[in-house]
């Protein structure tokens, strides 16, 4: 038998999965929390014991691992026009796993280096431009980059006519050059950029946050938490060597503080008289919303849905409602534990995170006329027919109503521009094996796709899936379902 051991160095907590590759079986898993205020080694000390307990061992013939701990990777990325190069900038930033703390478009000012300064990001990703075009804005920006000799990393992955030039004006600086991420004006070319952001994790942002302490255990610390999240939903979508996968699907993960959404589908529009605006997104997409989370972003949600949905949703009182949000804000480690009204009000903001995550994730598509007739404009991607919804996180796992909450991922015709999936099966990660399996698909991909196949809780044709869709379809209409009835 053939062990592994895989670890997640989380923001909160370190999660540890073992696995036998040899019997693709999962071992067991078990966390603690994450210590790296301190020394890294004494939270994954106590969750190694943990796990050691359920499996019965004690060594590894190997390990691998992946962290967001610390803030994870943090990047500020600058590019020209917002919709082009400045979101083929996001894009490459966040398919790499990162967290954006800062978004700039056209020239930078000396307040924006300021908030810079501020934010203090790990990696700069300087775009801008296409092959042979505009020169002016990135030559710009990187000198004023140049003046306030930036510690961090800087990434240039623009226009390739200025690339050189940005890079001797940087000189001093750690700078890494990468082809355009967006070459010709409409075309996304962003894996060289991600690779490249993805080593510099590896080989300095590691020793910067102390995980460094913890490899003498480990085979290879090999990528942000989020990036190995999507390389195991590409893998459970498309599947690998004979293997086959689960076709196109929508992963949500809502966490205390973030609710990241991933999309591993084509997206693009279905019909003739449907035009395509904007940038054409990646297969493999991620996106986080950072205002949307169960705890410490949880007045986000109440912003985006009103006080009044959550209260319809929850059956409380709109002034209960607010309380009980309230006292949340004050103490974010409360979960519901039985207590009646903090599971109707937990089941009302998992719902509510959802829809409005996926809702951003997702495309939109508007009705426009023209001297041909009736016409249709998509923008973003249409997850319409994605028949499969991956969800995680706390909120999600430790309900009987996962499904339920799965369905405000679902189209509803009260946001008919929002080109959400129509109808999906869900599949639920109640262990929290994405990021492990992601880990484990870089050496061993089949007996990756394989254990999610049979670990992840799948509710599909049957009674409890025509259940949720009802659920989805009355969200959907006048009436919205309540946590009491």
């Amino acid at each position: 038998m053939k062990t592994v051991l895989l670890i997640d160095f989380g923001s909160t907590y370190t999660k540890l999965t073992a696995v036998d590759v040899d019997n693709e079986t999962l071992l067991g898993t078990a966390a603690a929390y994450t210590t790296v205020q301190t020394d890294i080694n004494d939270g994954l000390k106590a969750g190694l014991a943990a796990l050691n307990k359920k499996t019965g061992h004690s060594t590894y013939d190997e390990c691998y691992t992946c962290s967001s701990a610390a803030g994870g990777l943090r990047m500020v990325t600058s590019g020209l026009v917002p919709e082009l190069t400045g979101e083929a900038a996001r894009l490459a930033s966040l398919g790499a796993g990162a967290k954006v703390v800062g978004v700039y478009a056209f020239q930078l000012t000396e307040d924006d280096l300021q908030d810079i300064q501020d934010s203090n990001p790990d990696i700069f990703l300087l775009v801008g431009g296409t092959d042979g075009g505009n020169t002016e804005c990135i030559l710009h920006n990187a000198r004023m980059l140049a003046s306030i000799k930036p510690t961090f990393p800087v990434v240039i992955a623009g226009n390739r006519t200025a690339a050189r030039q940005c890079q001797r004006i940087l000189e001093g600086c750690d700078v890494y050059v990468c082809p355009n991420v967006m070459p010709k004006f409409g075309v996304l070319k962003i894996e060289e950029t991600q690779k490249q952001i993805r080593e510099i994790f590896l080989n300095r942002i590691i020793q910067a946050k102390g995980l460094s302490k913890a490899t003498e255990l480990l085979s290879d610390i090999m990528m942000p938490t989020p990036s190995a999240v999507l390389q195991a939903m590409e893998l459970l979508a498309q599947g690998c060597d004979g293997e086959p996968g689960i076709g196109e699907l929508v992963a949500v993960d809502v966490g205390g503080a973030t609710t990241d959404v991933y999309s591993v589908a084509d997206g693009m529009p279905e019909h003739m008289n449907t035009v395509y605006k904007g940038l054409p997104e990646p297969y493999a997409k991620r996106t986080v919303e950072g205002d949307i989370g169960m705890r410490y972003s949880i007045q986000g949600i109440v912003d985006a849905a009103g006080i009044d949905r959550v209260s319809r949703l929850s059956g409380l009182t709109c002034q209960r409602a607010e309380e009980l949000i309230a006292d949340l804000k004050e103490h974010t480690d409360k979960v519901p534990n039985g207590d009646p009204e903090l599971e109707a009000l937990d089941f009302a903001l998992a719902s509510l995170a959802i829809e409005e995550a996926v809702t951003r994730h997702a495309g939109t598509i508007e009705e426009t006329y023209t001297m041909m007739g009736q016409t249709f404009v998509q923008e973003g991607k249409n997850l319409t027919k994605v028949q499969q919804i991956v969800v995680t996180g706390g909120s999600l796992i430790h309900t009987a109503r996962t499904e339920q909450i799965a369905a405000f991922a679902q189209y509803s015709p009260k946001k008919p521009a929002s080109l959400r999936p129509k109808q999906a099966d869900v599949w639920v990660d109640r262990t929290y094996i994405l990021a492990a399996m992601g880990l484990l698909s870089q050496h061993y991909p089949k007996t990756a796709l394989r254990i999610m196949k049979k670990e992840l809780e799948f509710y599909g044709n049957s009674e409890q899936a025509d259940s949720r869709r009802r659920v989805s379809e009355t969200a959907s209409g006048s009436a919205e379902p309540v946590a009491h009835g």
